[in-house]
């Protein structure tokens, strides 16, 4: 699968409120597992949306099973869920697999 991609941060329960909820800007979050299939399809198409608005947008990822806490916080119960957070406030949730198109509309709309 090749080297992990170091513009997409991994946050834990710990450093949820530090990486996205005192973020200015707009941050991803991608509530994932290790073993979801619908995860490892969408993870690479974050990984390019991470670096093609690097400055813009930040992409995150929390693995639910590490971090169930962060997970049962936001009533995340279907997985892949990104959650969009604006300013440190959540905006707007994409659950599933969804094509890349998808998950840019959602950035631009939300830079704009």
């Amino acid at each position: 699968m090749g080297a992990a991609n170091t513009l997409t941060v991994h946050v834990s329960d710990a450093s949820f409120a530090a990486e996205i909820e005192q973020a200015n800007g707009l941050v991803l979050v991608d509530f994932w597992a290790s073993w979801c299939g619908p995860c490892q399809v969408v993870a690479p198409i974050l990984d390019q949306l991470a670096g093609e608005y690097v400055g813009k947008a930040k992409v995150t990822k929390v693995d639910v099973d590490a971090n169930q806490r962060t997970a049962m916080r936001f009533n995340v119960r279907s997985i892949p869920s990104i959650l969009f957070f604006k300013n440190g406030q959540h905006v707007d949730t994409v659950i599933g697999a969804v094509p890349k198109a998808t998950l840019e509309g959602k950035i631009k709309q939300h830079l704009g």
